[in-house]
């Protein structure tokens, strides 16, 4: 039997599937502590159990994206803030090839808020 998290990926028809399997394994691949969860009903990634990230599809345009939890600390010309104070986000083109090096960087970003003490972890 599928788990939520497996079918949250599995009901998404193609080429978003495809997209969100792609992002999933290059954030999971990124570092051997990045844990996968469900939560609020959507995949979160959390590092030594500390959210950090999430895969989200927006309602209206069916783009997929991720969330960095804590994005307003990292600048970056693809992150979007929106209405959000606290995460921010990037888009991608499920037709399209996606931006590895882009996504690795603020992946390294964002985890190294948490590796340098600028966000708590709990111990």
């Amino acid at each position: 039997m599928l788990s939520d998290l497996d079918n949250f990926y599995l009901k998404k028809e193609e080429p978003l599937k495809g997209c969100l399997l792609a992002l999933r394994e290059i954030i999971l691949s990124y570092d051997k502590n990045i844990t996968h969860t469900l939560k609020y009903g959507m995949p979160f990634f959390c590092y030594n159990n500390k959210m950090f990230c999430y895969l989200w599809v927006q309602k209206k345009t069916n783009i997929p994206y991720i969330g960095v939890v804590e994005g307003k600390h990292i600048f970056h010309k693809d992150l979007i803030q929106e209405k959000r104070s606290r995460m921010n986000i990037i888009l991608f083109d499920p037709n399209k090839d996606l931006p590895v090096k882009t996504i690795r960087l603020i992946l390294k970003q964002s985890l190294d808020l948490y590796k340098s003490g600028k966000i708590k972890i709990k111990a």
